[in-house]
């Protein structure tokens, strides 16, 4: 496991080992001789990281790579990765560069870019296009890089203004009747930040939408005090707190805050793929007689529920393959749009195309305020739009594999033992198994040395029989 890993998706691997100072550097000098090419000399390029202990190290490694290379940047310090999205369109800067393994385990750590499409108006920082993106990773592979002389260096200016910025753009895209609904509601909640990025952003969040906030993991430490992936087993805790405290919701946060995970009102994990369909729901119901206008995307490995919820509104979804930049290069095809992907990770294109943690905590308390139902009545409501009512068994595995070559087998074996199902092949194997009212899709992760395996059928005996046993 630690090797580096560099792929579409940025640069992660093992602090250390894998990943050195000097790799860091290497691979920002890269990022910013790519920008300056795009932009012109001394574009500026805003920097954020996760906040996991380490990460300084790393920041200013990436720091020197980038100003290094003729970039001027703007540190924000530990923020968010939607808040790095939110000020690189908020400056007019060229794009953004984020240090973070995201849900990776402590030892981790790694890179990611974000580019600002000026031709989307006041909001397009994004994850550049998978062209774009292998083209920068082939050319840290072939051993690329910039280096100017000492006129050309670029400077390093620090911001405290990113969290600000963040959430009073997300307020103000929520609307003032949703806003009014919420402070009336006065719910209760309990935010885990695992000790990262999105402890100061929630509960100001929070604290401006009226709600009585019960804080953990917002110690700034860096150090997780769990595993930090919000799934179900690593958020006993938090379900505990939130049954404990009689609150209205728990929420979790990953360590740079792009993926939301929610405990209902009872201390029920109820699955990252409803973040996804309980935003997506608020944010047509907001929109009203334009909501079916609203075009939604997600990827292969996304529930069904998405699209039951589009026929609701008399809309549609757009389905792409894995990854954030082709999420979003489908939504950026339309002028009304809204989307995500399964994992928890909620785009909302009014405020950014980055994944949001904030915008899909307002999202769902505005859905809950406004309806006057709680978040089981609401998981109960998306259920009862299934077939028949059965509502949606998603199981998700992980297997560990040595190489793509491996990883490639093992899709191919799966596939074979579907002979005749419907089989799209945009993304690994997607296997369309409508007449059982399931899927299966079988991928390798842009992140890391495994394959995963997600099915959806209407039990969750029947899920686990596609994906097969550990």
């Amino acid at each position: 496991m630690s090797q580096l890993i560099v792929s579409v998706s940025g640069l992660r691997g093992v602090v250390g080992q894998s990943l050195t100072a000097e790799v860091a550097a290497r691979y920002a000098s890269v990022l910013g001789g790519w920008f300056v090419e795009r932009d012109g000399p001394r574009p500026r390029v805003v920097v954020g990281r996760d906040g996991r202990a380490g990460g300084g190290v790393m920041r200013d490694a990436v720091v020197a790579g980038l100003t290094g290379a003729g970039c001027d940047v703007v540190d924000l310090g530990v923020a968010m990765t939607p808040t790095v999205g939110v000020m690189v369109d908020d400056l007019g800067a060229a794009g953004g560069v984020v240090i973070t393994a995201s849900h990776n385990p402590q030892q981790w750590n790694g890179i990611k870019c974000l580019v600002r499409d000026t031709d989307s108006g006041e909001v397009g920082a994004s994850a550049p296009e998978a062209s774009a993106a292998a083209g920068i990773a082939e050319r840290f592979a072939n051993g690329g890089g910039r280096s100017v002389g000492w006129r050309e260096l670029g400077g390093c200016d620090r911001s405290t203004d990113g969290v600000r910025t963040h959430v009073d753009l997300v307020l103000d895209r929520l609307g003032r009747e949703a806003r009014a609904a919420v402070r009336e509601a006065r719910l209760s909640v309990v935010l885990d930040s695992v000790n990262a990025s999105g402890g100061k952003g929630g509960a100001m969040l929070l604290d401006e939408l009226g709600c009585s906030v019960v804080a953990i993991g917002n110690e700034a430490s860096g150090v997780f005090p769990h595993v930090p992936e919000p799934t179900r087993e690593n958020l006993i805790g938090l379900a505990g707190l939130v049954a404990d405290h009689g609150a209205d919701v728990g929420f979790a946060q990953d360590p740079d805050a792009d993926r939301l995970a929610i405990i209902d009102e009872h201390g029920g994990y109820i699955g990252e793929e409803y973040t996804l369909a309980m935003c997506a729901w608020s944010a047509l119901e907001l929109l009203g007689d334009r909501a079916s206008e609203c075009v939604l995307a997600t990827n292969l490995s996304t529930s069904r529920m998405l699209g039951d919820i589009a026929r609701k509104f008399g809309t549609r979804v757009e389905r792409t393959a894995v990854g954030e930049a082709n999420v979003v290069s489908a939504l950026k095809s339309h002028e009304l749009s809204f989307g995500g992907e399964g994992n928890g990770g909620v785009i909302w294109p009014e405020v950014t195309y980055v994944r949001d943690s904030l915008s899909s905590m307002a999202l769902v308390l505005a859905l809950s305020a406004r309806t006057h139902k709680t978040v089981s009545e609401l998981v109960s409501e998306i259920n009862a739009l299934s077939p028949g009512g059965a509502g949606y068994a998603i199981v998700k595995r992980k297997v560990e594999v040595a190489d793509r070559e491996s990883a490639g087998r093992l899709i191919e074996e799966v596939a074979a033992r579907h002979p005749g199902a419907a089989i799209d092949r945009r993304d690994g194997v997607w296997v369309d198994l409508s007449e059982q009212g399931a899927w299966l899709h079988v991928r390798s992760s842009n992140t890391e040395p495994i394959v995963r395996l997600i099915a959806e059928a209407p039990t969750e005996a029947a899920a686990r029989e596609l994906v097969g046993s550990d």
